[in-house]
């Protein structure tokens, strides 16, 4: 198995001017210690289960585009990006402008939006209707991939629209940078997976994940799309301690935040756990570090990784 940090909290100390700063080191950590995917949420106010939406909050791609110039080898990526915030032509430049800034280490991941606030906070037409979403991003993909490969693109979709239009220079991997489509959704957004995405990336426990990952495979039998040739992600909050005693610390302190999700316990139990996600077919896991913990990432580094690497 391979191993991610996902960022999705910004209070990373206590001035908000430092969060990149903040940010840059744990990637720059990551990096050096065994992990090979970095990546940060795309919104622009803080979700509920990580934080309040007044906290403090950095815009994905910039960060990506940061990342991309003081990091040399981890991968970068926004697990989703919502398909309604940036007309995706524009994304797949601001997508290819990260890869070469990156030489070659940028995923896209895309995913159908969900945070209705944050559309209505920002002036973004919300769907109401998930398929219509998810057919927006599907449309979307269509356009990004043709954006990446076709000297010019002229699209007219149902949604989107381009005009022979040049995107230079291409994304530096080939034939074009991944992609990846978040979510689980099995009659609409697994489908999409199986006919267009590199990557997915799926969330629950181990036994809902290998049932997705069922789904998966009998929708790329449909599409006669090679199952193993998509990668198969995981992301989920890990908090780790060395002792039972210590968890219940931890979870004291950290827990002033708000409650705490996922696994809080020890690395016995963390080992346990992921090679349950092993068995149900994950490749890659994703801890979502919503609390920025970093005794969780040294032990996840020094204890964890190990088992399965």
């Amino acid at each position: 198995m391979k191993f991610g940090i996902h960022n999705p909290s910004w209070v990373l100390g206590p001035d908000p001017v430092e969060a990149f700063e903040g940010v840059k080191t744990k990637a720059q950590w990551a990096e050096n210690h065994g992990f090979v995917w970095f990546s940060v949420m795309d919104h622009v106010i803080q979700i509920g289960g990580v934080g309040v939406p007044t906290e403090p909050f950095m815009e994905g791609w910039t960060i990506l585009s940061a990342l991309a110039a003081v990091t040399s080898r981890i991968r970068l990526a926004t697990p989703a990006s919502s398909v309604a915030y940036r007309n995706p032509a524009h994304l797949a430049k601001i997508g290819a402008g990260v890869d070469l800034i990156s030489r070659g280490r940028m995923t896209l991941g895309i995913g159908a939006g969900w945070f209705e606030a944050e559309y209505k906070q920002y002036g973004w037409e919300f769907p109401p209707r998930p398929a219509v979403r998810i057919r927006q991003m599907e449309e979307a993909v269509h356009l990004i991939l043709t954006m990446w490969t076709e000297l010019r693109t002229t699209f007219h979709g149902r949604y989107f629209h381009a005009e022979d239009a040049i995107l230079e220079p291409k994304p530096v991997q080939k034939p074009r940078s991944p992609l990846m489509i978040a979510g689980g959704g099995e009659q609409l957004t697994l489908r999409a997976v199986a006919r267009l995405g590199d990557a997915c990336n799926v969330s629950g426990d181990p036994a809902t994940v290998k049932h997705k990952l069922e789904v998966l495979r009998r929708h790329c039998d449909a599409a006669q799309r090679d199952y193993d040739a998509i990668e198969k992600t995981c992301l989920l909050s890990v908090l780790l301690a060395r002792d039972d005693g210590a968890v219940a610390t931890k979870r004291e302190r950290l827990s002033a935040r708000g409650p705490l999700r996922g696994l809080v316990g020890t690395v016995p139990e963390a080992i346990d756990l992921i090679g349950q996600y092993r068995d149900a077919g994950v490749q890659m896991f994703i801890n979502s570090d919503y609390r920025n913990d970093m005794e969780t990432h040294e032990l996840f580094a020094s204890e964890v990784m190990p088992h399965f690497t």
